[in-house]
């Protein structure tokens, strides 16, 4: 008898409970409905096996454009659009080639030009290789010593860095500026240690900034197994000499989209919850992880709430950016138009950081909305959603709209695996976990129905 009234309680208590806080409840159907139902893996499965690579300005970004602007007309959102952007056109051309000569022999090295490099000339050039782990070093080698040279960037991503993210801003800069620094000194060329944790054959690509005062000199990244290997022979043989040969190019301008869809709000229609990631990715893979993961979860968000029935209080607008990954000019278009049509962006979501297993989501904003999500708390530990504001980037695409006083909330998934495929040829739909992917999704729409139905203040 005082098991069953004891089991009657637990039952009573567990109504109560669910009857008192109506938004855990509706959480609850969320996670259900993508875990059951979810469209989100298939989704992605097409966009990378049917469309691939994405490169601004390139025929595939526009399949992407297309495919996703009829996959969410398909499901009937209120409203499915394209706002015009103008991106930069950069193409690799055929693959590189590398090797360096020790006593006249080739050792052939995996690399990939960086985004926006300049071409070698025709014939490839080579030379003799300083190896170097920061500018400061450049600054006391000085000409005399790096004229007529190739630098080689060898300074690898922390290690001892918990989360990876903080190791790449740390060790980015060498790739993002290196070739520019090197220019000043004399030299011909760069080589950059790709931007991994791992040690592995795959070289990493990603975007330089050339300085329009300096000339302007090829680089490539080399794969970090590659790059251990040319340290080694350099402390053997310091005059060992460097080969690459690059054909990109830079062609002109070209017309390209965001994509975008939303559900007008029922009560208050004129302020949007943005939720988002980038169309675009990387040529040299499928961009599966970085960021056709992010693009597919946004586009979830808006499906499962349709689904559900739930009609948001106010606009929920999924934003598929164009040109992230080498000029961010769909996120400065987005938020410059929202700045003309006078649009008031309550918040933006962004999940730009893989399709690994929730951990939480960053936040940008005033303490009073911190507070306010963190109210939320007992909701998201019962789904480990346990990291909730300080640190860590919100997303680059959203980042634009902070002025308009947007609140901005990153999508955290766990880090450790994100450098392994990012701007990689392995970042590939294989290499991403099905069940990550959608809990990624529905901790995004869980972020989003709860602003929508509280708010922020």
């Amino acid at each position: 008898m005082k098991k069953r009234s004891l089991l009657f309680a637990i039952i009573c208590f567990a109504l109560n409970v669910n009857a008192s806080n109506p938004d855990s409840a509706v959480v609850s159907k969320i996670y259900d409905e993508i875990l059951e139902k979810g469209k989100v893996y298939e989704n992605l499965h097409y966009l990378c096996k049917n469309i691939g690579p994405r490169l601004s300005g390139s025929a595939n970004a526009q399949k992407a454009v297309d495919w996703t602007k009829s996959l969410m007309e398909t499901y009937g959102f209120d409203r499915v659009y394209l706002q015009e952007v103008m991106v930069p056109h950069w193409d690799r051309g055929v693959k590189e080639t590398a090797y360096f000569k020790v006593n006249n022999k080739k050792q052939t090295v995996a690399v990939a030009a960086l985004g926006g490099s300049v071409a070698t000339i025709e014939k490839g050039i080579e030379a003799g290789i300083i190896e170097v782990y920061n500018f400061d070093q450049l600054k006391e080698l000085g000409e005399a010593k790096i004229k007529g040279k190739i630098v080689f960037f060898n300074r690898p991503m922390n290690s001892k860095a918990i989360r990876t993210f903080n190791a790449y801003r740390d060790a980015v800069n060498q790739r993002s500026q290196g070739a520019t620094e090197a220019a000043k000194y004399g030299a011909i060329g760069v080589i950059v240690r790709s931007m991994t944790t791992r040690v592995d054959e795959f070289p990493h690509t990603g975007s330089l900034h050339y300085d329009e005062n300096v000339l302007k000199i090829p680089a490539v990244a080399i794969a970090t197994k590659d790059a251990n290997q040319l340290s080694e022979a350099l402390k053997l043989q310091p005059s060992i000499t460097f080969f690459m040969k690059l054909n990109c190019k830079t062609l002109p301008e070209t017309l390209s989209y965001n994509v975008i869809g939303e559900i007008k709000g029922s009560e208050f229609p004129n302020q949007i919850i943005t939720v988002g990631g980038h169309l675009d990715s990387w040529d040299l893979a499928e961009g599966a992880q970085d960021d056709g993961a992010g693009t597919m979860q946004s586009v979830e968000v808006l499906r499962t709430l349709k689904s559900l029935g739930v009609k948001p209080k106010h606009t929920i607008r999924t934003v598929l950016f164009m040109n992230e990954e080498n000029g961010l000019r769909g996120g400065l278009k987005y938020a410059e138009n929202a700045k003309q049509n006078g649009e008031q962006h309550l918040a933006a979501i962004e999940s730009d950081s893989g399709g690994f297993t929730p951990r939480g989501f960053s936040v940008d904003a005033s303490t009073a909305v911190v507070d306010k999500i963190l109210s939320w708390k007992s909701i998201f530990d019962g789904f480990d959603l346990n990291e909730i504001g300080g640190g860590g980037g919100t997303g680059s695409d959203i980042g634009p709209l902070k002025p308009l006083g947007t609140a901005l909330f990153g999508f955290r998934p766990d880090s450790q695996r994100y450098f392994d495929f990012h701007h990689a040829a392995n970042d590939v739909f294989e290499n991403v976990n099905e069940r990550e992917l959608k809990l990624g999704a529905a901790a995004m729409t869980a972020l989003v129905y709860l602003i929508d139905q509280n708010g922020l203040n």
